[in-house]
């Protein structure tokens, strides 16, 4: 299956970007870094991390990457900080200089690029003589509840649904082999840490309505199926879910955040 086209800003933002906001406040105070830094945010998306970063880490400047025209207005349209500029861009070729930036950053966007060693290659390339390459991704084999109850229920009306599932489809996504992208572009002090969050969803509609909107690959399987397919799957994944009594559904969500020293 192709990866989804993410273009709709304020659809990401409803189905896992505030999630992300989340995870990227705990992924930054693990970090710890002081004040004054130069940052770049690579496959900044929606801008969550930027943003986060401007609020928690005091930096001197950010600049978010991001191939995706859509994403980076939204991006613009929410981030209203003069430290902040966007730029489209890939992470495999950083419109960036050389030993130019203290800090590089990734938030959920690892995953999605075709050749990952050579964006951390780009990391290394751009970051100074001790500077900081970190990135999390969602654990979408068995931390992202969201959407394991959502494939799982998937899979029992159509088994072959099992291959698109981010689970199966995203093997850089556990700390094996975060940590060997690291190491083998030849960051130092490298770590690996969980980042867990809580998602809570008012009820089993909002659970529901952010999966209609096409952007990522469970959207992007509901928008494929009949009207009769989808409301099945609709009532399956409802009858699943651990529903409170006040109608909530109380999930959790773990990213794996990896980070390492670039060498003096």
């Amino acid at each position: 299956m192709a990866d989804p086209v993410w273009a709709d800003g304020e659809a990401y933002e409803a189905y896992v970007g505030r999630w992300s906001r989340l995870v990227a406040r705990d992924f930054l105070r693990l970090l710890a870094l002081p004040p004054g830094l130069r940052w770049l945010d690579v496959g900044c998306g929606t801008g969550a991390l930027t943003a986060t970063v401007l609020a928690e880490a005091d930096p001197a400047r950010v600049t978010g990457v991001d191939p995706a025209v859509g994403f980076l207005a939204h991006a613009r349209e929410r981030v209203d900080d003069p430290r902040a500029t966007f730029e489209v861009g890939d992470a495999r070729a950083l419109p960036v200089a050389d030993a130019s930036v203290d800090v590089v950053v990734s938030g959920l966007a690892l995953n999605f690029v075709p050749e990952p060693a050579r964006a951390v290659a780009e990391f290394a390339r751009v970051l100074r003589p001790g500077g900081v390459a970190a990135a999390y991704v969602w654990d979408y084999a068995e931390g992202m509840a969201m959407m394991r109850h959502f494939w799982a229920a998937a899979e029992v009306l159509d088994p072959a649904v099992a291959e698109r599932s981010e689970g199966r489809r995203f093997p850089l996504c556990w700390p094996g082999a975060l940590r060997a992208l690291w190491t083998d572009a030849g960051f130092a002090a490298v770590a690996v840490r969980p980042v867990v969050v809580p998602t809570v969803f008012a009820d089993v509609a909002a659970y529901w309505t952010p999966f209609l909107a096409g952007q990522g690959a469970a959207p992007a399987y509901v928008a494929s199926l009949a009207g009769p397919d989808r409301a099945a799957l609709r009532d399956l994944l409802v009858s699943r879910l651990p529903v409170e009594a006040d109608g909530s559904v109380r999930l959790t969500a773990r990213a794996w955040a990896v980070h390492g020293t670039a060498p003096s």
